[in-house]
């Protein structure tokens, strides 16, 4: 679990450098009609390590149960990869994102709720409790703490692939 819990702090601090010096019109704009902007990405992340945390506390009340051997080896890894697209569940779709000051405090404190539920339970109580994600299916708890950093490393990606576009498009305005 040091490893998963090194990438969200490794990947948190990247996306947060990078949006950190966003002008109100870069971080609010899409870059195309049915693209999401930088804050609609940064809600959504939000809204889905909520989600994830709210979830973990759940099974953590249940009584200790281990995913199937197979499934221990699902690499969480695929989720952050960009070459599928996936259509988000509702209840995580951003709509009406926060102002970035919002925004960035609900998601550290997202983050910050999320780490505490680790260390106030620890590894081994993880590795014994079942998450059910929509698309890889039943993954233990360090796999989903690994699951929430890959998918902020693949909307890190479309952060930078959304300010690519918003950039070019500026560009090609005043050009």
């Amino acid at each position: 679990m040091k490893n998963a819990l090194k990438r969200l702090d490794s990947v948190h601090k990247k996306l947060i450098n990078t949006i950190a010096p966003l002008d109100a019109r870069l971080y609010s704009e899409r870059p195309g009609e049915n693209e999401w902007s930088v804050a609609e990405i940064v809600h959504h992340l939000c809204l889905v390590e909520d989600r994830v945390t709210k979830e973990l506390e759940a099974a953590i009340g249940r009584e200790p149960r281990r995913v199937g051997l197979l499934r221990r080896f699902m690499p969480t890894s695929i989720v952050s990869l960009r070459l599928l697209r996936v259509k988000s569940p509702k209840a995580v779709t951003p709509l009406d994102a926060p102002g970035f000051d919002v925004a960035l405090a609900n998601f550290n404190r997202a983050r910050e709720s999320l780490k505490t539920l680790c260390a106030t339970h620890g590894e081994e109580r993880f590795r014994n409790l079942v998450f059910t994600h929509p698309f890889l299916g039943e993954i233990d708890g360090v796999a989903t703490i690994s699951f929430v950093g890959y998918h902020e490393q693949r909307h890190y990606k479309q952060i930078r692939e959304v300010l690519r576009k918003l950039k070019a498009s500026a560009a090609d305005s005043h050009g």
